[in-house]
Formats: C-alpha cells, structure tokens, sequence
C-alpha cells in the first residue's frame, strides 16, 4: 500500500504547498520557452505571453502586500522572458518566506487563495496553452505524483516523475 504524507497542519501550510505547486507548474511552462514566445498571443485583443507573465509577477507582489495588510497593486511591463521568469519566482519566494514566517497574517488564507493564488494558477494554465499554440508544447505530467515540496518555489524543481508521451 503507497503511504501518503501527513495533511497539512495548517491553512499557511497549505498555502505554502499551493505556493510550491505553483511554481513546479509554472516551472514546466517558463523553461524550455520557444524563441520570440513572450511577444506570442492568440489573438490581437489577448495578452502576449510575456504580458501573462508579468501579471503573474503582480499577483505574488499583490499578494505579499495582502498578507502584510498593506494592499498594494501595479501593472508591470513585460520584461524579457528570463528576466520576467525570474520576477515571478522571486516574488513567489518572498511571499512564501513571509508565510513560513511568525508575521501575522492579514488576510483570510481563504481571500488570499482565492484572489492572487488561484488567478497566477490560470496563467500557468493559459501560458502552457499558449506554448502548445506555439509550437513548444510542455509535456503533461501526472502532477500527483510530482515531487512538491513547501518552500521550493524557485526556478529549480524536481524532474518530472511520470511525464506522458
């Protein structure tokens, strides 16, 4: 019988783990990345990718200043894709480090869930749609069994376990 991991002691903790599976699926998505992808868009009235990217560097930024109590937003422009991927983990970093911390939290985890976590999750989503369109699919995986671990929220992820062909 496969033993699972103990459930999460607190709603941080989940937080955390969310923060963790974001980046491993975000990591899928922004690596590998074809050449010109972050100037790619569906349609003229969409977002470019590197425009999505952006975004999502917001949304862990918003959420930062959500959790301290001193809400905070701004719309970024693209930057190139290495330097916008490296945005978003280092602000998905500062937000977890602030979780994994004693500071109180100043939001419902639930509201910071449902606001700036959930919404970074569907620009994973719609960038990795993106890079199928684009000729730079990212291979699915069976992300149950991906090696996601609270506080890796880096560019630096475990390798896939079971990708599919």
């Amino acid at each position: 019988m496969r033993r699972y991991p103990e459930p999460m002691s607190t709603s941080r903790d989940l937080l955390r783990h969310t923060l963790a599976t974001l980046a491993y699926r975000a990591g899928k998505a922004l690596r590998g990345a074809p050449v010109g992808f972050a100037e790619f868009r569906i349609s003229e009235s969409s977002r470019t990718a590197g425009q999505i990217l952006a975004h999502m560097g917001d949304l862990m930024e918003w959420a930062l200043s959500i959790a301290r109590g001193e809400e905070k937003w701004k719309d970024s422009k693209a930057l190139d894709w290495g330097q916008g991927s490296d945005r978003f983990f280092a602000a998905t970093g500062a937000l977890d480090a602030f979780l994994a911390s004693d500071a109180p939290l100043k939001v419902t985890p639930e509201r910071l869930f449902q606001g700036p976590i959930a919404d970074a999750l569907t620009h994973v989503g719609q960038l990795t749609m993106m890079r199928r369109a684009a000729g730079g699919a990212v291979r699915g995986e069976n992300y149950f069994v991906a090696e996601v671990t609270a506080g890796r929220v880096g560019a630096d992820q475990a390798a896939p376990r079971r990708e599919f062909d």
